[in-house]
């Protein structure tokens, strides 16, 4: 009976959590948004870039995957695309795509560290 009494009293024992310290969450939220944010700069520079170097060395416009990365690149260049006009096309399209590419690179990066910052990540 003895042995009954005491594991009837471990059970009834209210078993009592830490308290949540919701400035450390919200910092590794605001750190996980973050990185997400430059990762996703990141794959747009490199879409930019793609293109960039098929353009370049002179891939062939009618492959699938060069068209697919023209596709993305145009779309992620924004107002860039045609900021200067050299008339060797090569020429112009390594200038412009390639400011859009360093565009998103430090876009992404200054918004990432503003999250980090209002998120309360160090």
């Amino acid at each position: 009976m003895g042995e009954h009494a005491e594991s009837s009293s471990e059970e009834t024992r209210v078993s009592r959590r830490a308290p949540v310290d919701w400035r450390q969450t919200g910092g590794r939220v605001a750190s996980v948004v973050a990185s997400i944010v430059r990762w996703i700069g990141l794959v747009f520079a490199a879409f930019l870039v793609i293109h960039v170097i098929f353009t370049v060395g002179s891939a062939n416009p009618a492959n699938g995957i060069v068209s697919f990365v023209k596709s993305w690149a145009d779309s992620l260049a924004l107002g860039f695309s045609d900021l200067f006009t050299p008339s060797d096309g090569k020429l112009r399209v390594l200038v412009n795509y390639g400011i859009a590419a360093i565009f998103w690179l430090v876009v992404s990066g200054i918004l990432a560290k503003v999250i980090r910052r209002v998120g309360g990540a160090s």
